[in-house]
């Protein structure tokens, strides 16, 4: 059982051991679904106004309703994106992005405060990892933003601050939380899981045949290009993670989308384009099992301590033809949210630093 501060955690719990819990404080088995919908629409015991005093009491004794709280929300004027600045319950922040499209609003979420994998190009990662969210971390980012917006969220993508598959328990539990038709009910195929390829994690998520869609942050064609700007490629180089994207998808039948994002001057010319096709052709094209490949490029977000530049837009477009001539489909990630700076990672960091200098001030 997931504790906070010697209570335990609700929000981190399914039905059943949500009844369990109640059932070893003496308390009816059926109240755990009156308490959990009210957990999933964002209430705390207070508000649960189904149940007795005496009982809300008792309850928040000895268990919490883990939610985040708004700390920022900027609002973009171009496409009504949303981006929040969360606190949490020990004053760490992370952020979420909220998108709509035409087929339903999607969430970006975060699933680690800060991030250890080091990423050259990433925001996120600056500072390294603090910590790692809890499933009710992950859950509340989802519920603090339907009750904001008074909107339902249908789409998921875990691209936030932190790298899923090093938070693997607690993000496994949260994937099977939101999908749970007594909770949020938000099916496995809308959801997106991101990561920059962590191989043991990938066949350990390929044995549980879920239905997400899984998506891998490659960013380059060679190994000596890919170690130089993401450390994990050291340890399993792109021969080893294209193995096992075969083996996923040998798993799931679920299609695999490549991240890659173009940066001026260093993975963006046609040559490199080339080259990118020819290492997904020998990486992924090894039986007669067709593999669907989709490449969704992405001009870098430009952070003042990486030094990177976004490329061209003529260098994007010629990038994408390329790789549509050599037989791999791509596209480039249309960008909302550009004039709230919604890339995530940056709306946090700036918040630590105005922190850090009131801080130097006060010590003057």
């Amino acid at each position: 059982m997931i504790t906070i501060d010697g209570r335990a955690d609700l929000l981190s719990m399914n039905l059943t051991e949500l009844g369990e819990f109640l059932a070893a404080l003496g308390v009816e088995k059926y109240r755990a679904k009156q308490i959990y919908g009210w957990m999933v629409r964002g209430v705390g015991f207070d508000g649960m106004t189904n149940l007795s005093k005496s009982l809300r009491e008792r309850l928040a004794e000895s268990a919490v309703v883990n939610l985040p709280t708004i700390e920022r929300r900027l609002v973009s004027k171009l496409d009504g994106t949303v981006k929040y600045l969360f606190g949490l319950y020990d004053g760490n922040l992370i952020e979420s992005v909220f998108m709509r499209y035409k087929h339903g609003n999607t969430l970006c979420v975060s699933s680690e405060v800060g991030c250890p994998m080091g990423c050259r190009f990433c925001a996120s990662t600056l500072g390294g990892l603090v910590r790692r969210l809890l499933p009710s971390e992950l859950l509340g980012q989802i519920i603090a933003a339907e009750r904001d917006t008074g909107e339902r969220i249908s789409n998921i993508v875990m691209m936030g601050i932190g790298e899923p598959l090093d938070n693997y328990d607690n993000t496994i539990k949260f994937l099977r939380l939101v999908s749970d038709p007594d909770g949020l009910d938000i099916g496995s195929r809308h959801i997106s899981l991101s990561t920059c390829g962590l191989v043991d994690k990938i066949d350990e998520l390929a044995k549980l045949e879920l239905q997400i869609t899984l998506s891998i942050s490659l960013h380059a064609a060679d190994d000596e290009t890919r170690s130089s700007i993401m450390p994990i490629n050291k340890k399993w180089n792109i021969s080893s993670l294209l193995d096992a994207c075969r083996r996923y998808f040998d798993a799931t039948g679920r299609r695999i989308s490549f991240e890659y994002t173009l940066i001026s001057g260093k993975n963006d010319s046609p040559a490199y384009a080339k080259r990118l096709a020819a290492a997904l052709k020998r990486g992924l094209y090894r039986n007669s099992r067709p593999f669907p490949i989709h490449v969704n490029l992405i001009p870098v977000n430009e952070v003042a301590e990486t030094g990177y530049r976004r490329s061209a837009p003529e260098a994007v477009k010629r990038f994408c033809e390329i790789l549509s001539a050599e037989g791999i489909n791509a596209t480039v990630r249309r960008k909302l949210g550009s004039d709230i700076n919604a890339s995530c990672g940056q709306l946090r960091r700036s918040s630590l630093a105005a922190e850090n200098a009131a801080d130097d001030t006060v010590d003057d």
